[in-house]
């Protein structure tokens, strides 16, 4: 068993985005899976990108955005949906909302997300 106290959870942020790393290779041994909760705010965005050899599914718990695709293409998502990309599917998000959007993301194989983000708590 590995316990995950909420000391151990890093908080990683960009301008208006938090994203809290549940599960990651920095607090856990686990080669299998990444669990972050991420959390945007009004009007801030996570820009289209993909992931060589990582899939990942994302569970909407609050809010509503707009999924930024492949070829400039979106789609809403809203608190109870669930998408799943493949390994280098394009994916971002938008939160064009009017509260603040928030989403858990499960990552297999397991990334540390730190590159991507500027502040590191």
């Amino acid at each position: 068993m590995e316990f995950i106290s909420s000391a151990d959870i890093r908080e990683l942020s960009n301008p208006g985005v938090v994203s809290r790393q549940l599960l990651n290779p920095e607090n856990s041994s686990s080669e299998r899976v990444t669990i972050t909760e991420v959390h945007l705010e009004v009007g801030a965005s996570q820009p289209r990108h993909t992931h060589d050899a990582s899939e990942q599914i994302w569970y909407a718990t609050k809010g509503t955005g707009k999924l930024l695709l492949a070829d400039d293409k979106t789609m809403e998502f809203k608190a109870g949906d669930v998408v799943r990309f493949a390994d280098k599917d394009v994916h971002g998000l938008l939160n064009d909302g009017d509260t603040e959007f928030v989403y858990v993301s499960v990552t297999a194989p397991p990334i540390n997300f730190g590159y991507a983000y500027k502040d590191k708590k």
